[in-house]
């Protein structure tokens, strides 16, 4: 043991996505789960600093962090099995940032830290998640979220039979 400072290493996924349609749309499908079901499930995200965040039927559960209306969107993200009341796993923090892109818009997500074995598993669904939300942003209809999974998952080398291989 030392009383020196260590640093470590910590994996980060980062989506830059240009998506068609008004910043307020695309504001609109971040924070309003009604507006993708197919993702979010059954949730809620307060709209505040503070607010409470429960997605997927309280799978995933955090609190807002940043909150600026066409901005940003910040929260924490901590996954839950059924039954737990304490996470098995880190949290770790998922940034939603907007920007204007001519008569499109800029949109950076960023999630960290994200566990050595499911980073492969990490970046094939917050691929999923970004097409669900450009497919809602251009006023398409969404597909069965299992639809983006597959294509996905073949981009990024999962096997959705056993996904942590």
């Amino acid at each position: 043991m030392t009383e020196d400072a260590q640093f470590t290493h910590a994996h980060m996924v980062r989506f830059d996505r240009l998506l068609q349609g008004s910043i307020e749309k695309v504001w609109a499908v971040l924070t309003d789960t009604r507006r993708l079901p197919g993702w979010y499930g059954t949730g809620t995200i307060e709209p505040q600093v503070g607010g409470r965040i429960e997605l997927m039927g309280g799978h995933i559960r955090g609190v807002v962090t940043q909150w600026e209306p066409l901005q940003r969107l910040a929260y924490s993200w901590n996954v839950f099995n059924p039954g737990d009341t304490v996470s098995p796993y880190p949290e770790s923090y998922l940034s939603l940032t907007l920007a204007p892109a001519g008569n499109d818009v800029a949109l950076t997500l960023e999630h960290l830290p994200v566990l050595d074995r499911f980073v492969r598993l990490n970046a094939m669904g917050w691929h999923t998640y970004l097409d669900m939300v450009a497919a809602a942003a251009r006023g398409e209809m969404v597909e069965a979220r299992d639809t983006y999974m597959a294509k996905n998952a073949r981009h990024y080398g999962v096997d959705l039979a056993n996904p942590l291989a």
